[in-house]
């Protein structure tokens, strides 16, 4: 079952992208270029993302507010309980982005 959920995600995901057009370089480019040919439709796609995932975020804080033994398909919920903000951290943050 936890097989086919993850293989269920990635298949909506991915048609998300392909529905979008996240998998045209043409238009992420254009996306880039603010002083040039500007495609601000890139910024619905990273606010529907954005939306879909609060709201799955506040779902499993409420969960854990309200102590509820598990999530659906998983035997516990995994938050990061480290809030440390480290050199490590900055360092790391600072590579993803460059990328």
């Amino acid at each position: 079952m936890k097989l086919f959920i993850s293989f269920f995600c990635g298949l909506l995901f991915g048609t998300g992208l392909y529905i979008s057009q996240m998998i045209n370089p043409a238009k992420v480019i254009n996306f880039l270029e603010i002083a040039g040919n500007w495609d601000p439709s890139v910024m619905l796609v990273m606010a529907s993302g954005l939306s879909v995932f609060a709201f799955g975020f506040f779902f499993v804080i409420n969960k854990r507010i309200k102590k509820e033994a598990k999530p659906v398909f998983s035997k516990q919920f995994f938050i990061p309980e480290h809030k440390v903000i480290d050199k490590n951290l900055v360092v790391g943050a600072a590579i993803f982005g460059a990328g």
